[in-house]
């Protein structure tokens, strides 16, 4: 009789850890939104004090150290001095995949002017994939707003660049420092498997941002912020975890 009241005990703890881990695996596991999400990574994942992710500039809570940082664009002057928290894979990206975004005004009403704002509001997966926490880091407002939401490219001219072997933007095209190429490869990869269907990642652009993952390996830098990251999704990416997890 013991021996069965422990197997139903047993066997009722694993239903449970089963039943916890296809949750935080489901798409309702979290569901903050992107200003929501943007107070957790300066509270808990980036601190007050950091360097902005492209650029390696100084920021102090929401402002750059603009005479310690080599801005080498002289457009959008006020949000030079601002931080901001960038999308790698821009909204835009995976937007167009809802009907909320592309009929905006037939779902949310014809004075609907942001399909942005009528995805986040009607679609609950269009909300938790714009704050997913992976996808953001920190960037001068100004480099935010010029990188837009162009794709990456292995090559843009240093003609245009936006700072210091930072980032480069030309014709809707953009092409990080090599320092960070890596980071964007895994976290394009993660979204693409992350959310299949949204048309993250195109074929051709997958050979190039294999071939950044593999030059640019992982750090503890990336480790250590990942770490953070998943603290606050309670998500475990398995390429990250395999490097970043000492298994003991």
């Amino acid at each position: 009789m013991a021996v069965q009241i422990l197997n139903t005990i047993i066997g009722k703890k694993i239903v449970c850890i089963q039943l916890l881990i296809a949750f935080f695996m489901s798409d309702s596991a979290f569901a903050l939104s992107f200003s929501s999400v943007k107070t957790s990574l300066a509270r808990s994942v980036y601190g007050t004090k950091g360097q902005t992710f492209y650029c390696d500039c100084s920021y102090q809570a929401k402002s750059i150290k603009s005479k310690k940082c080599k801005i080498l664009t002289k457009k959008l002057k006020k949000r030079q001095k601002r931080l901001e928290w960038e999308h790698i894979v821009p909204a835009h990206a995976f937007g167009f995949s809802f009907e909320e975004w592309r009929d905006h005004k037939k779902v949310c009403g014809k004075k609907s002017k942001s399909p942005r704002k009528c995805a986040r509001k009607k679609n609950k997966l269009f909300k938790q994939m714009e704050g997913n926490i992976f996808n953001l880091v920190p960037s001068i407002g100004a480099v935010n707003g010029l990188r837009s939401n162009y794709s990456f490219v292995d090559s843009v001219s240093k003609e245009f660049e936006l700072c210091k072997d930072g980032l480069s933007v030309n014709k809707r095209k953009a092409t990080p420092s090599d320092r960070v190429k890596g980071d964007i490869a895994r976290i394009y990869i993660y979204m693409n498997e992350r959310y299949p269907g949204r048309g993250i990642i195109g074929k051709k652009k997958m050979a190039m941002f294999q071939q950044w993952n593999i030059s640019d390996p992982i750090d503890e830098n990336e480790c250590q912020v990942y770490l953070k990251k998943k603290k606050v999704q309670l998500e475990v990416i398995p390429m990250m975890e395999k490097v970043c997890v000492v298994k003991k």
